[in-house]
């Protein structure tokens, strides 16, 4: 399905049911899922799938050629998309946050600008601008900037249209979002070899002397008060709630899956086959307190996401009359909700299985994936730091700094 600008009106969504679009790219993706994950090949079809469905447009304004969707439904976009490949779920949240990246870093006429190019053009976006990432070096030239460095991880580099990475101005060191035509000479994809997230299309990337116009520097990423603006710093909680968005999806992917396994297994059980529930999962009162603890943590993890995206929506509509308490308010929720759905994550996908047994580590069920490709999130984005940014907050007070996630 295309989605054109036609078919969305001026209310935002309009005509367009972009979560009905959502679960059936979900489903299409779901026919496949296994074998394209375990053949790890780039997803180049997968994109031409979420591209023809309209979904990579669907945050941008319909002035611009948009879907005009808020950041309540791209959200729930991604977690759809994940349930089905985890993976393909999350690069659809990186491209949903750094394709808006410029609304929170460049001026709104900037912003409308590349927005209007990138529907133009379809385009997907990849790269990433977070804090811990040791950043490029933009170095001035005669008719702009070189771009110079090795980023160690970016999403989306083997297929995107445009990156946006994280560079340090040559002199002062001040951190800034740059705009990167992958296709310009001097920028080398060296792919990836992670365990999971294999059809992310992530990996490391190098930039030789990439030339960079004034014009593809989007605006500073600097944490400092004098320059950081409350509405600028919902960027950080934005990229937390598509973290959040994604974990979810990955966890509530896999229940429904063992889900469907067990009362698959009604029918044909066998009491004497060598299976840890002598009853069969779906009596046996064990494995039904497995279901019920699972079902407990993700659901709670989900009732805190729903909250934080509450009041990042309110954030964002309040736009530069955010104050700096609305604005620590806005991100302790997120880092809250973040913390909560890693959790659920590495809950579910790891005590999931047991209500399965030993059938579960067959690798033509694929459930490992839904393990790898969390745990390979997570391990970017550990909780700890959370979990001390809320203490202070609760304890002290203290606005938690400005952090980019991966």
């Amino acid at each position: 399905m295309t989605v054109t600008a036609d078919e969305v009106t001026d209310t935002g969504a309009g005509r367009v049911d972009w979560l009905h679009i959502a679960r059936e790219m979900a489903d299409d993706l779901a026919t496949d899922a296994v074998e394209r994950e375990q053949a790890g090949k780039a997803p180049l079809d997968e994109v031409a799938r979420l591209r023809e469905s309209g979904l990579l447009a669907l945050l941008a304004p319909v002035a611009c050629g948009g879907g005009g969707a808020d950041w309540r439904t791209a959200c729930t976009a991604v977690r759809t998309v994940a349930a089905a490949d985890g993976a393909i779920g999350h690069l659809l949240g990186s491209h949903y946050f750094l394709s808006s990246s410029a609304r929170f870093f460049a001026g709104p006429a900037r912003a409308a600008r590349i927005e209007r190019e990138s529907t133009a053009g379809q385009w997907c976006w990849g790269g990433g601008i977070g804090s811990h990432e040791p950043p490029l070096v933009l170095a001035p030239a005669s008719d702009g900037y070189l771009l110079s460095g090795y980023q160690r991880y970016a999403t989306g580099v083997g297929v995107a249209d445009r990156l946006v990475v994280r560079a340090a101005e040559y002199g002062t060191g001040e951190p800034v979002a740059v705009l990167v035509d992958p296709a310009r000479p001097g920028v080398v994809s060296g792919g990836g070899d992670t365990f999971g997230q294999r059809l992310a299309a992530g990996g490391g990337v190098e930039f030789d002397s990439v030339p960079v116009t004034a014009d593809d520097v989007l605006g500073s990423l600097s944490p400092d008060e004098d320059v950081l603006s409350p509405f600028t710093s919902l960027a950080a909680p934005t990229s937390r709630l598509v973290s959040v968005h994604f974990l979810l999806g990955v966890a509530e992917g896999l229940l429904a899956e063992i889900r469907e396994s067990g009362r698959g297994m009604r029918s044909t059980w066998q009491p004497l086959s060598p299976h840890p529930w002598p009853d069969g999962p779906a009596q046996d009162p064990y494995a039904l307190t497995v279901y019920g603890e699972l079902t407990v943590v993700a659901r709670a993890a989900s009732a805190l996401a729903d909250q934080a995206v509450d009041a990042l929506t309110h954030g964002l509509a309040r736009g530069e009359d955010l104050d700096d308490e609305e604005g620590a308010e806005i991100a302790v929720l997120a880092s809250v909700a973040e913390t909560a759905a890693a959790r659920a994550a590495q809950e579910v996908t790891t005590r999931a299985l047991d209500v399965i047994g030993a059938g579960a580590a067959s690798s033509r069920h694929g459930f490992d994936r839904f393990w790898r490709n969390a745990r390979t999130h997570t391990l970017r984005e550990p909780a700890a730091h959370r979990l001390r940014e809320v203490g202070d907050y609760f304890l002290n007070g203290a606005h938690p700094p400005f952090t980019l996630p991966a």
